[in-house]
């Protein structure tokens, strides 16, 4: 078991995607992380946008694929929907 979610009827794809979000997670606290610290850089908060930004397409990614497995559809074929769309979701 991985910390955080288990592996246990996960794709191989679906482990390289957790892979990605842990790592851009490490990086959205690194950059908050310093932003405390110092204050926020132009070049930082520009680039924990686009952090968050793609942290929101891999969730909606990963919901998608969940749900095209639920309902018997292969989940290969989920797609990363841009980011103006996935940022108007509600939460």
């Amino acid at each position: 078991m991985r910390s955080g979610h288990p592996t246990k009827g996960i794709s191989m794809y679906e482990d390289d995607l957790f892979q990605y979000i842990e790592k851009l997670v490490d990086e959205e606290k690194t950059l908050r992380s310093r932003a405390d610290e110092d204050g926020p850089s132009d070049e930082d908060r520009q680039r924990l946008r686009t952090v968050e930004e793609r942290l929101d397409q891999c969730w909606d990614l990963l919901r998608q694929r969940r749900a095209k497995a639920e309902f018997g559809e292969d989940p290969d074929e989920a797609q990363p929907r841009p980011v103006d769309e996935v940022e108007s979701y509600r939460q």
